[in-house]
């Protein structure tokens, strides 16, 4: 089979389309992220319920296809495919450069992210699982599908506010609550919700109390959330190029894996033990890590902890490509 063309949307994606669920719809031209901020009047109790509104909504569309009596099979990712079995298509190299502002997942997270996939495994054996260095939260996509001398050239001109862009989160401080598993057809993932009012449980941090240069009221509480911290990454960026996302849609979500074969889900049995397995471990989440200070687990995540944001370029898909410049981190 001929390589996968740089198309308009990832090719695993195709019958999973990433319509915002949450009820908002921007305006031509509009800054995306702003819709929703000013929808919820810069609540982060009704941007938060907008969040949990998607991914449940979402899940919910996905449980019907999974158990559905027509299921018609998974969405299985070409290129990855090719990636991971280079017998093949001998040479095939992944031909969508993109350009991406990435946060990275502090230790504790990834250790929760690594506990997921090993749930998860158990239920489809057969799973692709992202390496642990590799996870990603992807706060911006400038630019997708692209050939590398395109990309190069956007880099040429964003160069000038690449270091405050990463550098964002070390004054305008947003956290990351309640993780849950969503999923579709093409691969299964670990979300959160932008925090409104809970407890903090995050470790401390060396400099968390005390900030070099003026305090502002982005550095306390929660009424500065991650979707405003999307927003503003949006405005600083679009000052020098057009941004050219595939979806914006209210998820802060990390990939955990992406199918590779049919054989785990074959049967309805097997389709009922994975969505079976996903629900019991969004029980475990919701009783045993949302909220817990003092578990195994932590769920919270205070963005630019460990990192800043990542300015990454080239062939980003499952976690590749090149790092740019990364923020300071707290």
């Amino acid at each position: 089979m001929a390589a996968a063309p740089a198309g308009d949307s990832h090719p695993a994606d195709a019958g999973n389309k990433f319509e915002d669920l949450s009820g908002i719809q921007a305006k031509p031209g509009e800054n995306p992220y702003s819709a929703l901020i000013d929808a919820c009047h810069g609540s982060p109790a009704k941007i938060q319920a907008l969040y949990a509104t998607h991914r449940t909504t979402r899940n919910a569309q996905q449980r019907e296809k999974f158990l559905c009596p027509e299921f018609s099979g998974l969405d299985i990712d070409p290129v990855l495919l090719r990636l991971e079995k280079p017998e093949i298509e001998p040479g095939f190299r992944d031909p969508r450069h993109c350009l991406v502002f990435w946060a990275r997942p502090p230790n504790h997270i990834v250790k929760l992210a690594c506990h997921l996939q090993s749930l998860l495994q158990k239920a489809a054996p057969n799973l692709w699982l992202m390496p642990p260095h590799r996870m990603h939260l992807t706060t911006l996509e400038i630019a997708h599908s692209r050939t590398a001398r395109e990309i190069a050239d956007l880099v040429a001109l964003m160069r000038p506010v690449i270091p405050a862009l990463t550098g964002m989160t070390m004054q305008r401080r947003s956290r990351l609550v309640k993780p849950m598993i969503s999923y579709d057809l093409s691969a299964v993932a670990v979300s959160f919700l932008p925090a409104s009012g809970e407890e903090v449980v995050s470790p401390p941090s060396d400099d968390i109390v005390e900030l070099d240069g003026p305090k502002d009221d982005t550095t306390r509480g929660d009424h500065y959330t991650y979707h405003h911290l999307r927003r503003d990454a949006f405005v600083l960026a679009s000052e020098t190029v057009p941004i050219s996302s595939r979806y914006v849609v209210p998820s802060a979500h990390i990939t955990l894996g992406r199918y590779l074969t049919q054989d785990d889900h074959e049967t309805p049995e097997q389709r009922e033990r994975w969505v079976r397995t996903i629900d019991d471990i969004n029980k475990w989440l919701e009783n045993e890590v949302w909220d817990v200070k003092d578990g195994e687990f932590l769920g919270e995540w205070i963005v630019g902890q460990e990192r800043g944001l990542e300015a990454r370029c080239g062939t980003v898909w499952y976690g590749g490509g090149r790092t740019l410049l990364m923020g300071e981190g707290f």
